[in-house]
């Protein structure tokens, strides 16, 4: 009996032990895999990054000049922990179609077309919106369409108003929309270089303290799309239809006073192409928008990730949206 009782007190002991070992195991974190998928509309392959549960609520993340859905290499993993993420390349950047803009007159009509034929296409309802740059326009004419379809809108850099354009930026626009002279097309296209492309985009309002924060990835990537003449025609000619976003600017701010969306706004605020005046414009129509200016410039997503993800988890999750 007494040799029994030693060897339950043993087994307990050692059953103790593995399950104070079980419960001091580390946890691991591990994000969802992301996707790369092509789904083909009216004859042209659109690209698309996805990763995350699709029972969970979707962001959808626009890209801005010059890139694709590759700038937010970094974000989706991040996000897709809780939501569902669905990042596409517009129709004639990354690895969409490029359609040849000698036949094909490239708009933001145009992209904002096709990109709402993809989300039809993947059956997403509603989702929230998370707009870059360039995305600002493609976003805004879907909101045009159908703003209640949008669930919240997070803003980055993406500029509606005519305080965050400098009197120089608003010609730069103006111009070339209306001057159709060929040294005016001549230097629209020297923006599609590569000394434009690293210098003039990705590290321009960097400074030397922050160089290294900017991964050559990311110029890398976009400059891989853009090696041809007709890539770069492409840009030209959204560079020649800018100027019809800043025609709109109005409605989109009616839109948006008359909407009132749950709105995040992370604003690098060292950009100098659309300055923070652009981002504190939007508390004039959106009351209620959350502001957090940071220490980042244009392409705040490259340099801020963590701190983008952080705040859109937690605006999310406050709003409900989970």
């Amino acid at each position: 009996m007494k040799q029994f009782v030693i060897i339950l007190l043993v087994s307990l002991a050692l059953f103790g032990c593995q399950r104070k070992s079980e419960e001091t195991k580390k946890q691991f974190f591990l994000p969802p895999a992301t996707t790369y998928n092509y789904v083909e509309i009216d004859s042209v392959k659109l690209f698309y990054r996805a990763a995350g549960d699709q029972s969970n609520p979707t962001i959808v993340l626009l890209h801005g000049y010059p890139s694709s859905s590759h700038s937010y290499r970094n974000l989706i993993p991040m996000l897709a922990t809780h939501y569902h993420v669905i990042a596409p390349d517009n129709l004639g950047s990354g690895y969409s179609t490029h359609l040849d803009p000698a036949t094909t007159t490239y708009t933001f009509d145009l992209l904002a077309d096709y990109t709402e034929k993809l989300i039809d296409r993947l059956d997403i309802k509603n989702y929230v919106m998370y707009m870059q740059d360039f995305g600002a326009p493609v976003g805004y004419r879907m909101l045009m369409k159908n703003p209640k379809r949008i669930e919240a809108l997070i803003v980055q850099n993406a500029n509606a108003y005519l305080d965050g354009l400098s009197s120089n930026r608003q010609d730069f626009f103006r111009t070339a929309q209306t001057d159709t002279s060929q040294a005016k097309h001549d230097f629209l296209y020297s923006l599609t270089g590569e000394d434009a492309i690293i210098n003039k985009q990705y590290l321009f309002d960097l400074d030397a303290t922050n160089i290294n924060i900017q991964s050559p990835d990311a110029w890398t990537h976009d400059l891989a799309f853009l090696r041809s003449e007709s890539d770069r025609e492409i840009q030209v000619q959204l560079f020649q239809d800018y100027n019809t976003n800043l025609i709109r600017y109005p409605k989109w701010q009616k839109m948006l006073r008359d909407n009132q969306p749950k709105t995040l706004i992370v604003w690098g605020k060292k950009d100098l192409k659309f300055t923070y005046k652009g981002a504190e414009a939007y508390l004039r129509d959106v009351p209620d928008a959350e502001l957090h200016l940071l220490d980042a410039g244009h392409f705040a997503a490259e340099e801020k990730t963590r701190d983008i993800a952080k705040l859109i988890l937690e605006f999310l999750s406050k709003n409900g949206i989970e």
